[in-house]
């Protein structure tokens, strides 16, 4: 049985660096395909999805992981990043993502340092218009759409499947507690849950 077992680690242990090195290479490729400007270090576990019409730069050491082998902790999904035309995503350096999808229709950034947990979304727009007659009409429905810039600070930590809505900004050193939606600015250095998130604590 020991022997069975030496074999078996030695066949994952090659098929995981095997998938390891085809994810850093594809991923590599893709976003020069799609002109995203990266500095060194960029660790792809697994390739993400990308939709990019806008400006698009990601700091040093950035990792993300794009398949539940990676980070095994439920609902586990590919990163997602859209950039609309005319708008910009910011990513700065040391930046760790699972699974996350981020959609810009204005601009976004995120700071140095920031952790996110699994599944989470930020969103710097409504995607439809909140009046029911101008959501009949698709022109006028996009014409109508709020858009409002999201800033993630340094330091700040996203739990896991939250959500962070247009025109928030998350302070510096900040923690977000999992599951969250995140509809109003959070001071630097506090802890805030739930759904509207509300104040926890300070840290």
């Amino acid at each position: 049985m020991k022997i069975l077992n030496y074999i078996y680690r030695f066949i994952r242990f090659i098929i995981n660096n095997t998938v390891d090195l085809t994810s850093q290479f594809l991923g590599l490729m893709l976003f020069k395909a799609n002109r995203i400007k990266f500095k060194k270090g960029v660790i792809f576990n697994g390739i993400p999805k990308l939709h990019i019409q806008g400006k698009f730069r990601i700091g040093e050491n950035f990792e993300m992981n794009n398949r539940i082998s990676a980070n095994p902790i439920g609902r586990s999904y590919k990163c997602t990043f859209v950039v609309r035309k005319d708008a910009s995503m910011i990513i700065g350096d040391n930046v760790g993502m699972s699974g996350t999808t981020i959609v810009s229709q204005k601009k976004i950034t995120i700071g140095n340092n920031v952790k996110f947990g699994g599944n989470v979304c930020v969103y710097d727009t409504d995607f439809h218009s909140l009046d029911a007659i101008q959501r009949r009409d698709l022109i006028i429905d996009k014409e109508n759409v709020v858009k409002k810039e999201v800033r993630i600070n340094n330091d700040a930590f996203i739990g896991a499947h939250s959500t962070i809505l247009k025109g928030v900004t998350i302070g510096r050193g900040s923690i977000i507690g999992a599951c969250s939606v995140v509809t109003k600015d959070v001071p630097d250095y506090e802890i805030w849950a739930g759904n509207p998130v509300k104040f926890i604590r300070k840290i």
